[in-house]
């Protein structure tokens, strides 16, 4: 199935969590924030199904000033 993610479209196996496409995108586990669809996704729910078409993005803490 395809999906976006960060913007790109991908590839990715049926069936894939949030947390495999975190992986999928070699993000780091901590410090940062997923969004499906324009919702953020609590870690709790990391395993949720991403469907095909979804937009995830990932997105990276950054300590500004």
């Amino acid at each position: 199935m395809n999906v976006q993610l960060n913007g790109v479209e991908r590839a990715v196996p049926d069936r894939s969590t949030v947390a495999d496409l975190v992986r999928l995108a070699s993000a780091p586990t901590t410090g940062i924030a997923v969004a499906l669809d324009g919702e953020v996704v609590p870690r709790a729910a990391w395993g949720t199904v991403v469907p095909a078409g979804a937009t995830v993005e990932i997105l990276t803490a950054v300590q500004g000033g």
